[in-house]
């Protein structure tokens, strides 16, 4: 009997397509989100934002900040609140390792994409991160012009 490969791409609900330019990526973790119901159903229209949003560490627990996910529209009163914190769901060995890096290290936690996994889950892809500077930033660009003009010349043959 065949494994199914986790397909995380597929379902992209949101993704934070900066983060990879403004930092330095150092490892990444799947962690759970904690949503309502109307949030859930948010989502799936794929209208949310994590572009300015962030993860930090509040008295032993993980928290999503400053992400926005719209208010779903056939809800009404039971509505969510499009800004609020969201609690991240992680072990706890992964919590104190991630908090231990930010503290030690001045690293950042960066949303990269909330996806739904192939149960219907949503998840957060979590990326431990460095700020780049100015000059890392330029050499980015550099490097992704360099790959497009090399794809171009293969292309021409």
């Amino acid at each position: 009997m065949a494994k199914k490969k986790k397909s995380s791409g597929s379902n992209v609900a949101a993704e934070n397509r900066k983060a990879r330019f403004n930092y330095a990526i150092i490892d990444t973790l799947e962690a759970g989100l904690q949503l309502t119901g109307t949030e859930v159903k948010s989502l799936r229209e794929g209208k949310a934002s994590i572009a300015e949003a962030y993860a930090t560490e509040e008295q032993g627990e993980l928290w999503l900040i400053n992400s926005n996910l719209p208010e779903y529209l056939q809800a009404n009163r039971f509505n969510h609140n499009p800004k609020r914190r969201r609690k991240l769901l992680v072990h706890k060995a992964q919590l104190n390792r991630l908090a231990g890096a930010v503290q030690r290290d001045g690293m950042t936690l960066v949303p990269l994409k909330i996806y739904f996994t192939d149960n219907g889950t949503a998840k957060l892809e979590l990326a431990l991160a460095k700020g780049k500077n100015a000059p890392d930033k330029r050499q980015t660009i550099k490097e992704r012009e360099w790959n497009r003009q090399k794809q171009r010349l293969m292309k021409e043959g």
